[in-house]
């Protein structure tokens, strides 16, 4: 057998030029290469029969990969390069052409880094960063992965295409995490009621109408909200609904301010409006407001204290 592979060695070397040294050298490479691969997958199968929860099972997936490549990567430099003395040396004079040739590259490994350490975001997150909305599904050294929201779809809702986000962009674009840490958002609808209406009547069934459909019903979800905003040192003084009056051109204004999940954002808008259009249908004293055009008599209409003296008759 010996006496085969040496025989085979030789001819390689005169055919092809290849030295014995490379040849021996590629031969470990494909060796550690199929001991990974083994390796990758046996431990892959084991993760997704042992862990049940997709996350977790994706966080394991991933650690996997990036330690076994690790010491792939390693396990090759010592085939070529020998000791770490060996190789050293030549790392450093590679290193430093490739921070200028690959600086984008570079910083998004740094970004990617960056993303896990300080966790600015996770995987299942929804995020917005430079411009671009979406659930995060995948994170890579180089960029991470979202499903769009908005952009042309209103209320947060799925465009269903997949962004990919260079890591980079957490150094230069701020980034707005929707569910990090806080998982509610403050969501606001305007009721535009008019001048003639009782306001006040209205005020008390969007008020009553917005407490139904709160997230925060439940003393669980105030715990946690009270909880998140002692860890990121801001305060809320309001975190039940609350209906805010102002006036508009049309009529007056009431802004029903509730808090919501980030997810649910539509679904609660829409249950409050339906809500809203059944109860002020049965309220003879509430009208919606819209723009109208209107002719106003100052001598004859308003109140009588603030009505203007009638002139003097025309002559005919």
């Amino acid at each position: 057998m010996a006496d085969v592979l040496q025989s085979i060695s030789s001819w390689i070397e005169q055919t092809l030029g290849v030295t014995p040294g490379i040849q021996r050298n590629v031969s470990y490479t494909l060796v550690v290469w199929v001991v990974y691969l083994a390796l990758r997958l046996t431990m892959t199968g084991l993760v997704e029969r042992r862990i049940s929860e997709v996350a977790r099972r994706y966080i394991a997936i991933k650690t996997v990969n990036y330690v076994l490549g690790a010491l792939f990567f390693v396990a090759t430099l010592i085939i070529w390069f020998g000791g770490f003395t060996g190789w050293s040396a030549y790392l450093g004079i590679l290193s430093a052409g490739l921070a200028i040739a690959l600086q984008d590259p570079l910083t998004n490994l740094a970004g990617w880094l960056f993303i896990s350490i300080r966790k600015p975001f996770v995987v299942g997150d929804r995020i917005e960063i430079g411009g671009h909305a979406g659930d995060v599904i995948d994170l890579r050294p180089f960029q991470f992965t979202l499903v769009e929201i908005g952009n042309w779809v209103d209320a947060d809702q799925s465009t269903g295409r997949i962004i990919h986000v260079p890591n980079g962009w957490v150094f230069k674009h701020t980034t707005a995490n929707f569910t990090g840490g806080f998982e509610f958002i403050w969501n606001e609808l305007p009721v535009l009621v008019t001048f003639e209406s009782d306001w006040r009547r209205a005020k008390e069934i969007l008020l009553e109408i917005a407490s139904r459909h709160t997230d925060l019903r439940d003393a669980e979800a105030a715990q946690q909200v009270q909880q998140a905003s002692r860890r990121y040192m801001i305060f809320f003084q309001h975190l039940t609904p609350i209906v805010w009056t102002s006036l508009a051109d049309s009529g007056v204004m009431l802004t029903v301010r509730y808090i919501t999940r980030p997810r649910r954002r539509r679904g609660t808008a829409m249950a409050i409006w339906e809500d809203v259009l059944e109860a002020f249908a049965q309220e003879a004293g509430i009208d919606f407001a819209y723009p109208t055009v209107r002719y106003y008599d100052n001598v004859t209409e308003g109140k009588p204290e603030a009505r203007a003296e009638p002139g003097p008759p025309r002559p005919r």
